[in-house]
């Protein structure tokens, strides 16, 4: 394809059709060329023109697909008019020209950016620079990105789960949910997994838990034992395990 003449460039675009309804399929989005400027606006302070290299493809994504009317927490995700609209997630880029002090030409980053080739940013959605190189970039949109970051903290400083104590593990074939379950059995602890259903739930744990096709709930989480609860996302088990929190449950 012929580019527009230097310094615009033909960018690709991934450009959500309307709200989807059941699993997503290619025809709800559209792969569409605009065109950018590979140069700052005249004036433009606090943005950063980035170069995307890996975009993250994330379980989330389905409530940003939603109709806010169908949403538990409408307003969140969904933009009210979906028409045209560009996903927004967590990505590498690399910087092509920078307004802010904090980054220059050539630097590696990891924030919040768009599903497209290029993208102008406020300089406040890179979360951080890569600094640490040695691996695969791509790992900084699943184990060194959001959802590592979420179960590292949740895991090891929230939780912070002591010997003896069993670790159940809601939404476990999910992005956070697998590595949670994960880092506690290399932590040498008995892991109980809920899913919605038997495929989801081969990650290794001990024991898995099909939510939708258990009878009683109560009875499930109080046979595990003395348990650590790690959520994901609420599946309708924290009420059972709220029952249990004045006795076995952290």
């Amino acid at each position: 394809m012929l580019q527009p003449p230097n310094p615009m460039l033909y960018n690709k675009q991934v450009i959500l059709k309307d709200y989807v309804s059941g699993f997503p399929k290619e025809s709800d989005m559209n792969i569409v060329d605009t065109t950018i400027t590979l140069k700052l606006p005249e004036g433009s302070n606090d943005v950063v023109l980035l170069k995307n290299l890996y975009l993250s493809c994330d379980p989330h994504m389905k409530a940003l697909m939603s109709n806010p009317k169908d949403s538990l927490r409408p307003g969140n995700y969904t933009p009210q008019s979906v028409s045209q609209y560009i996903f927004s997630l967590y990505g590498v880029s690399k910087v092509l020209e920078s307004g802010h002090k904090d980054y220059k030409e050539g630097d590696l980053v990891w924030g919040l950016t768009n599903w497209e080739e290029y993208s102008l940013i406020p300089a406040a959605q890179i979360h951080f620079k890569i600094e640490h190189t040695d691996v695969p970039l791509s790992y900084y949109t699943g184990i060194l990105g959001m959802p590592g970051i979420t179960t590292y903290g949740g895991f090891f400083e929230v939780s912070a789960p002591k010997k003896g104590e069993n670790v159940f593990v809601s939404a476990a074939s999910g992005a956070v949910g697998q590595l949670v379950g994960q880092f506690a059995k290399l932590q040498g602890f008995y892991v109980v997994g809920s899913a919605g259903s038997k495929e989801k739930n081969k990650f290794g744990y001990d024991e898995a838990i099909n939510y939708k096709e258990e009878q009683d709930l109560d009875a499930a989480l109080k046979r595990e034992g003395k348990i650590v609860y790690v959520e994901d996302i609420a599946e309708g088990l924290e009420k059972c395990l709220l029952l249990l929190v004045n006795r076995d449950v952290n």
